[in-house]
């Protein structure tokens, strides 16, 4: 460690005050009792970062072949953003999930330059694979806990430079404990397992550089001056870089205002606050105003306002749009129920950091029961948490040990001031408890037990104990870290995990039902589609989905009575309305379900597979001009709808209007090059107008590209027939019988061309 009377400390604050320079070398010497206590080996610099970086990296790298997780489907899959073709301005003005924030179901969660780098993602890997996307989180997290020993170290230990500029680091083993006990916490996985959880990644990255950023600014300057402006102004971009990540990140410039007046100018904020309180005119003599504390405040509210400003006139007016499920507390009626649950949800975020055991992805829809009555056992966790924080407050304030209230105060500072805009005061958001906000807090909540450890390892007489501890400590939430990143590798694990911790959480039984539907086990799925039913009964995605299933085993009546009842809970809810329609058409109620139809396409303009849906319906009562109308409508609004090309090719075809079947199925064919049930459709019009040739080419390209299909070789098959290439309509009859021998109809084509072969046969003989 390199101790001070090897060093010349830098004087620029020497304004008026002759004995600075050993103020500064007081309080480095008292800073380094902080690290005399800390039973670590001190190491040099690099080898503190690397030790940091190297856990953080083995905490983590298990997740980097991972999938597309829960959110990262809406956020990344489904995301137009990300495409190419989507014009890179259109980022500007969409929210994460690739909606527009003008929208009224809009979340109004702006971060565009997170988006970007999933646009960059998904550009260089030329497609949607996962790894490169998990390994960008990987290498941040690995950064970013590299980069916070740097912010423990001043934080911790104070700020000080060399007269060469180099900043002094007087509690390597304090700012190394605190870095390690970050960089391996568990809560932080979501964060980095999860790909969206990048936007926190990104904006903690912002976040720290326009910490230290802010910290150059007080380095001795070419002319002598106090601080230099503009390395302040940079620290002000580089929060707006962090709130264009995710909108925490405008809280740096309260940290840097916090820091600067306790850190910079050493102020005892309850002196202060007193003073005002008095209106006492000795305020006017404080250091404040002689080291230029007011001015970096005017630039740094300046700059929050700027953005704020800025991020209202893109967002709109309008606040995000959420659900009672979402956040229950949010829509009590009482504002004693609201409170009391707001300070339950802050001390279970709390408890989080303090035992990062029982994680889980989603926490909303019942999983943590709101508290209605103070005979509620729950009211003691908020209790011992004001309890604490009110200790710890008075402390901050009130202690006459500088170095205690300078800790405390930015420790505090740090836990509390990120999670501000995660905590329902402002405006409402769109969950209950979720572990990614707090990945900021954490960086407080290591200062705050890192200096707790300090201060009970000095009173400790055993100190391998603690030293044991610790290790066994960090040891532990490594072993949890790992674990819980296989967890976050796919769909199933995730949610599967969450079944022993959020029992009530009817979006967990959602979930893992969805999953096993999506793997055709769908007996499985109706068991815990049934149970989110019965845990949440308005939770109509999970009835929608029930219905599907339901409708699909040709249980008509229950899927029925399950989309009516989600229609009835949600009158907009434009999927339920349409498989509503599907399920009323298959029981041949057609008025009603045309009725649905329209309903559900009045509620989203833009549905294609609600205007094919309704073209089946007019199919099926022979309304050709209406089901060849709505079918164009759908292709309108997805020119890739496939079914929806090959349903009109197939309908013109049967009616005769062989010229237009044709016409449409070259347009299909122009848009979907490759899709080979319209090069079949397309062929079977061509062989009926007699241009075998080009139906042959077309067969044989659909055939290509899926041999298996039994009716592709059947068909041909008549093609050639018809042509009077017997001996190819005799191979591909015999292919198309092979793959699927129970096909009737080319059962008898194939005994009609036998026969006509025998008779040419007994010609040949004659």
């Amino acid at each position: 460690m390199v101790t001070t009377t090897q060093v010349q400390i830098c004087n620029q604050h020497n304004v008026g005050t002759p004995n600075f320079g050993q103020v500064l070398y007081r309080m480095a010497q008292a800073d380094s009792n902080l690290d005399h206590d800390i039973p670590l080996l001190p190491l040099p610099a690099h080898w503190a970062k690397s030790v940091v970086g190297l856990l953080s990296f083995i905490c983590f790298a298990n997740s980097y072949n991972g999938d597309f997780v829960f959110d990262d489907s809406e956020a990344i899959i489904n995301n137009k953003d990300l495409r190419a073709e989507t014009p890179l301005g259109e980022l500007w003005h969409h929210d994460f999930w690739g909606s527009k924030l003008s929208s009224n179901t809009s979340h109004k969660s702006y971060r565009p330059l997170t988006v970007l780098t999933f646009r960059i993602n998904y550009l260089l890997a030329g497609g949607f694979y996962p790894l490169g996307f998990h390994v960008v989180n990987i290498i941040l997290h690995c950064a970013i806990s590299v980069l916070i020993v740097d912010v423990f170290s001043i934080l911790l230990g104070g700020l000080q430079y060399t007269s060469k500029g180099r900043r002094l680091n007087f509690v390597p083993k304090s700012s190394l404990l605190a870095a390690l006990l970050f960089a391996v916490h568990p809560v932080h996985t979501e964060c980095i397992a999860g790909i969206v959880g990048r936007a926190d990644l990104l904006c903690a990255l912002f976040f720290l550089l326009s910490f230290l950023g802010y910290c150059k600014a007080f380095r001795e300057s070419k002319e002598g001056a106090p601080f230099s402006t503009a390395w302040v102004l940079l620290s002000v971009l580089l929060g707006a870089l962090a709130m264009l990540c995710k909108e925490q990140g405008i809280t740096i410039l309260g940290l840097n205002a916090l820091f600067d007046a306790v850190m910079i100018n050493k102020l005892n904020i309850l002196e202060v606050l007193l003073k005002i309180l008095r209106k006492d005119k000795s305020l006017e003599s404080l250091v404040v105003f002689r080291k230029g504390l007011l001015f970096r405040m005017t630039l740094l509210l300046s700059g929050g306002a700027t953005m704020l400003y800025v991020r209202w006139r893109i967002m709109g007016t309008g606040p995000p749009a959420f659900t009672e499920v979402d956040n229950p507390a949010s829509f009590a009626d009482s504002i004693f129920v609201r409170a009391i649950n707001y300070n339950y949800y802050y001390s279970l975020n709390a408890w989080l950091l303090l035992c990062p055991w029982w994680l889980c992805f989603d926490w909303s829809m019942g999983c943590v029961p709101l508290i209605k009555s103070v005979s509620d056992w729950r009211i003691i966790a908020l209790a011992v948490l004001w309890f604490c924080l009110i200790a710890l407050m008075c402390q901050a304030l009130c202690s006459e040990d500088s170095q205690k209230r300078r800790i405390l105060t930015l420790g505090l500072g740090f836990l509390i001031i990120p999670f501000l805009p995660a905590s329902n005061l402002f405006f409402r958001v769109g969950f209950v408890v979720a572990e990614r906000v707090t990945y900021l807090p954490s960086i407080g909540y290591c200062m705050l037990i890192t200096y707790g450890f300090s201060l009970l390892s000095r009173q400790a007489k055993k100190k391998k104990f603690l030293v044991a501890a610790l290790l066994g400590l960090l040891l532990v939430n490594v072993w949890r870290c790992v674990i819980r990143s296989n967890q976050w590798r796919s769909e199933e694990q995730l949610f599967r995990s969450a079944l022993s911790v959020c029992p009530l959480n009817a979006k967990v039984h959602y979930n893992v039902g969805k999953n096993l539907a999506d793997k055709g086990n769908q007996t499985a799925a109706i068991n815990y589609y049934r149970e989110a039913v019965r845990l949440n009964p308005k939770y109509v995605h999970a009835m929608n989905n029930l219905g599907n299933i339901l409708k699909e085993r040709n249980e008509l009546h229950e899927a029925e009575e399950l989309l009516s009842l989600a229609v009835q809970i949600q009158p907009d809810f434009a999927a339920a309305w349409m498989n509503l329609g599907i399920v009323q058409n298959s029981l041949r109620r057609y008025g009603e379900a045309e009725q649905s139809y329209w309903t559900a396409i009045r509620h989203r303009k833009k549905y294609p597979d609600c205007y094919y849906n309704l073209g089946r319906l007019y199919a099926d009562l022979n309304r050709h001009i209406d089901a060849l109308n709505a079918w164009r409508n759908a292709t309108v609004l997805k020119p890739q709808h496939s079914l929806a090309w090959n349903n009109m090719i197939i309908l013109l075809d049967n009616t005769g209007n062989l010229a237009q079947a044709e016409a449409v199925g070259r347009e299909a064919l122009e848009l979907i090059p490759n899709d080979h049930s319209l090069m079949f459709s397309l062929a079977n019009v061509l062989g009926k107008s007699q241009k075998y040739k080009e139906s042959e080419a077309l067969f044989h390209k659909a055939i290509k590209a899926n041999p298996t299909a039994a009716s592709y070789h059947g068909n041909l098959a008549v093609l050639y027939h018809r042509w009077g290439n017997l001996d190819l309509a005799k191979k591909h009859y015999e292919i198309s019988l092979k793959l699927d021998p129970t096909a009737a109809g080319t059962r008898e084509n194939y005994s009609l061309l036998k026969r006509k072969l025998d008779q040419l046969g007994k010609k040949g003989d004659v």
